[in-house]
């Protein structure tokens, strides 16, 4: 079992939230549909052989081809909202949950409701993490996440929001971040509401399960690891030493909504922005998917860096298939 993805489907939030009026919409319509004229134009410098398509046949561009409508798209564009997902951290050795097609690797995620009702569940999740928080730990971030910082340093970054979960935005630089699905690197009991770093929380584990410490399993998501074959109910959980509560990590699991405040504050954002640009997410999960769909009627333009489909490929206005380590750093020195 994966340790953690996004909101779940149903989108509970999802079309309830602070849409523009219908001037302010058909303002950002006319806008787009000009960027889009200036971001198409690049077909007549394009060279004869290359076919415009996105991976499912829509645009198919050589390396450099792609680093130059990329650069264009960002100056074209110079407020870009950056939407980034799990594969711009996969290169820092933390493990995605999809693969190219946008499928699963392993089992479905926990899911919230089963966390906070089930003291089994919760014990397969705590041996879990105590075996994978360690490597999760002492990730670094990369130079996808050096480049987005230098792309906000230059002043090309309105906003970005990240649906990973390992602050490693902010540990490269980029200040102006929303983590839309929370950080691993706390802990919140569910009485209380108390918050303790997971750093502390892994020294009192591993204190009570010395048996578990030791055990040693394939990486997975979000520092989950693939322990398998060992019985779970002989974990011993830590509860909140303020009041005895069951203790969480302080993120969004499946069947948990992301809090409104948090939604509220980054479609405000999309809304002072001129183009989105995706980068390492297939966008199958709702709670990020969202921004794109906001994005379209409001006719602001959309890009994204991303090996494989996206749920938004239809929608793209532009789209490089690179890993973001390849295409982010060098976008950075075009610029």
């Amino acid at each position: 079992m994966v340790l953690f993805c996004g909101i779940y489907e149903a989108g509970i939030i999802s079309d309830l939230i602070l849409f523009r009026s219908d001037a302010a919409a058909q303002f950002h319509a006319r806008q787009g549909q000009r960027r889009r004229r200036a971001t198409r134009s690049l077909e007549i410098v394009a060279p004869d052989d290359t076919i415009d398509r996105f991976v499912d046949d829509k645009f198919s561009m050589n390396q450099s081809d792609s680093l130059n409508r990329l650069a264009l798209f960002v100056r074209e564009h110079p407020r870009l909202f950056v939407l980034t997902g799990a594969g711009v951290s996969t290169e820092s050795g933390i493990p995605g949950y999809r693969d190219e097609n946008g499928t699963w690797r392993g089992g479905q995620p926990i899911q919230g409701p089963a966390f906070i009702r089930d003291e089994q569940t919760r014990k397969r999740y705590w041996a879990r993490s105590l075996i994978g928080w360690p490597h999760f730990s002492r990730a670094e971030p990369n130079a996808a996440h050096r480049a987005l910082a230098g792309l906000e340093e230059l002043g090309h970054v309105c906003h970005l929001v990240t649906q990973n979960v390992d602050g490693l935005h902010q540990r490269a630089g980029s200040r102006r971040v929303t983590d839309l699905h929370g950080r691993l690197d706390r802990v919140v009991c569910l009485a209380c509401r108390k918050i303790v770093s997971r750093s502390e929380l892994q020294c009192r584990l591993e204190a009570r399960n010395q048996e578990f410490a030791h055990l040693e399993a394939e990486r997975a998501a979000d520092g989950d690891a693939l322990l398998e074959s060992v019985d779970f109910l002989r974990l011993e959980l830590v509860d909140c030493d303020e009041c005895g509560g069951i203790l969480k990590p302080d993120v969004i699991f499946f069947g948990e909504t992301v809090p409104v405040d948090r939604v509220r504050f980054s479609m405000e954002r999309l809304r002072l922005s001129d183009a989105v640009l995706v980068v390492g997410s297939s966008l199958m999960v709702y709670s990020g998917f969202r921004f794109c769909r906001e994005a379209k009627r409001l006719g602001i333009a959309i890009g994204a860096v991303n090996l494989g489909r996206t749920r938004a490929d239809e929608m793209l206005d532009l789209k490089v298939t690179e890993t973001c380590t390849a295409a982010l750093p060098r976008l950075l020195d075009e610029l």
